[in-house]
């Protein structure tokens, strides 16, 4: 390969098959990965369900790698589409050629006959994916960074990125094209605009989408847990709860002085406080359980338990900061400064890499799983044990302080 790093393990393969005149094996690598089109931004906006060839004079049509993607910028944008999809859509008036990654020591420049278009639909047909597998550990080895504070706030977003099938570490991202990403965050969180991004974006980094419950009930195990130095039995966090709860029920009841003077509170309905209490013992129990199952699972050590559940908030953030560069809702700049944050806010309340995937799969569960330790459970502890197994994994790589 000379002095050339590919981007990626796609770009590898496809420069290994290359290099051994295995047009069979270059076949099968790229059936299995996303080639994306160059498309006017203005243009896909007009048209969000349709892709348009924009060929060069000499009668070639461009495709690109996921790793041989430039940095994203307003303008211009990137669809990507199957190998099979162009088979089926390649009429006798398009281009000549398909040109893949040119310039590159990966380039091919394929004929379009109609036999060419037969045997890229059999490498289609038989092609195990589309789309780098998911559960594994993907990365750029040039184009995203390795190490460092950036790295680190991306990492954070590593259950996500293992779950998705996605390069950890790609800042500039493209995820799989431009009006792909925006139907995810449209029909996942309700994002459609620049402004619909950035307030989500601050609510997950401030931690606020998690419920205030899960980390009252969290909070008050963890001063117990300090104040006594030790493990804290599931009955006096559940007293202590609700001393808590009391006590906050009092204080709100209590004449509060104003500049405008004495203001007298309303106390709140006991059946109120009671439903509340209750429902924080039973929240109590729940954590409890998952905990006993992560042990058994190997997510906690034995005598382990989950800190908090803001991992869940900050994990999302970290990808929401990429998808909205994406969807072209924000800028490098800004999704820079979103990781960022992401890890500093990670490394305050969490000491381990494990700790943080513990607190981040108990508050998947506890948002989507009814303890019912389905797909929801089963899938974080599978991105666990590969973030935690896999040598290329981030964070066997990156120290956590």
């Amino acid at each position: 390969m000379g002095t050339w790093i590919a981007p990626s393990i796609i770009e590898r393969e496809l420069y290994e098959a290359k290099n051994a005149g295995d047009w069979a094996a270059y076949f099968d690598v790229l059936a299995r990965a996303r080639l994306y089109l160059v498309q006017s931004r203005v243009q896909s906006d007009a048209h969000p369900d349709s892709v348009f060839f924009h060929p060069t004079p000499d009668r070639m049509l461009t495709v690109h790698t996921a790793g041989m993607l430039p940095a994203p910028t307003p303008e211009t944008v990137f669809e990507s589409r199957s190998l099979g999809w162009f088979s089926t859509v390649w009429a006798a008036d398009d281009p000549a050629f398909l040109a893949v990654n040119p310039g590159s020591p990966a380039e091919a420049y394929l004929t379009t006959t109609p036999a060419d278009l037969a045997r890229w639909r059999a490498h289609a047909d038989a092609a195990p994916c589309y789309g780098l597998p998911e559960l594994k550990v993907h990365a750029l080895f040039t184009g995203g960074p390795l190490h460092g504070d950036i790295a680190h706030g991306l990492a954070v977003g590593g259950h996500l990125a293992v779950s998705n099938g996605e390069f950890w570490n790609a800042l500039a991202y493209h995820g799989g094209g431009y009006q792909h990403e925006r139907r995810r965050v449209a029909k996942s969180w309700g994002i459609t605009d620049r402004a619909d991004w950035l307030a989500t974006l601050e609510q997950l980094l401030s931690t606020t989408v998690v419920s205030p419950v899960w980390e009252f009930a969290l909070r008050v195990r963890r001063v117990l847990a300090s104040d006594f130095a030790g493990p804290v039995d599931v009955e006096h966090w559940r007293h202590a709860a609700e001393a808590s709860l009391r006590r906050n029920a009092e204080r709100a009841a209590e004449p509060q002085l104003t500049p405008d003077g004495v203001t007298v509170a309303r106390p709140r309905p006991s059946a109120e406080v009671e439903g509340e209490i209750a429902g924080v013992k039973r929240l109590i129990g729940r954590i409890a359980r998952y905990e006993q199952r992560f042990r058994a699972d190997g997510l906690l050590p034995e005598d382990g338990w989950v800190r908090s559940v803001e991992a869940w908030d900050l994990g999302r953030a970290s990808q929401m900061a990429r998808w909205g560069i994406g969807c072209r809702y924000g800028t490098l700049h800004e999704g820079e400064k979103a990781v960022l944050r992401a890890g500093e806010a990670a490394r305050r309340t969490y000491r381990s890499w494990g700790e943080f995937s513990a607190g981040y799969v108990l508050g998947r569960c506890l948002h989507f799983d009814e303890e019912e330790f389905g797909t929801w459970y089963t899938g974080g502890l599978a991105a666990h044990v590969t973030l935690t197994t896999d040598p290329a994994s981030p964070w066997l790589n990156i120290p956590w302080e």
